[in-house]
């Protein structure tokens, strides 16, 4: 297969959100675990890590509504989306005053954690897979700190290396776990979500 084929930065579902208004095609990876999961509420109280361009909040802010919150993170400037009850900021997870600013911006539990964090990949599989699962540790553990019980948690990570370990360690936090592949994922990437599904008390 011609790279073409397998790479093509602006294929179905990149023309679908561009007409659908929405900022990545990220957006269809969320929408498609939330439905499959009934994993959001009206209400709820949402983070989101990793979340420019802003394609996963448009789908949760959609999903909670406006009696929702929903917090998102980031390395990257995420452009206002003119709703009052989300916030968003410039911040880094691994940073060591992560957790006191994030409190900064929400005092309270977080009914989901959803992580679309990834590393800048460098082309080495190894190095890339142990980039990503360091984000995905970061992930649960700030859904074992913020998250509430019954709660649920979403984490993009590579597939490879720890992925076995990592996914019981997910499974000693929540009563289900899940791999999905979003149909939207592009074909020659190895990225996949880990949904947990009602962290135990």
């Amino acid at each position: 297969m011609s790279q073409s084929k397998s790479y093509n930065p602006k294929d179905h579902f990149f023309k679908k959100a561009h007409a659908e208004g929405l900022r990545a095609r990220s957006a269809f990876k969320i929408e498609e675990i939330a439905h499959r999961f009934k994993i959001f509420k009206k209400g709820q109280a949402v983070l989101d890590l990793g979340a420019a361009p802003g394609g996963f909040l448009q789908i949760i802010l959609g999903e909670v509504g406006p009696t929702g919150v929903v917090i998102g993170v980031d390395l990257a400037a995420i452009r206002p989306l003119g709703k009052p009850n989300v916030k968003t900021a410039v911040l880094d997870v691994l940073a060591e005053d992560f957790d006191e600013q994030l409190r900064a911006l929400h005092q309270g539990r977080f009914d989901v954690v959803a992580s679309d964090l990834a590393p800048k990949t460098t082309g080495t599989r190894n190095t890339d897979v142990a980039r990503s699962l360091r984000l995905a540790g970061k992930a649960l553990e700030l859904s074992q700190s913020r998250g509430r019980p019954g709660g649920h948690f979403i984490t993009k990570l590579f597939m490879g290396g720890d992925f076995e370990q990592f996914r019981n360690e997910v499974r000693a936090v929540y009563d289900e776990v899940k791999v999905v592949r979003p149909e939207a994922t592009r074909g020659a990437s190895m990225e996949v979500y880990l949904v947990g599904l009602r962290r135990k008390a």
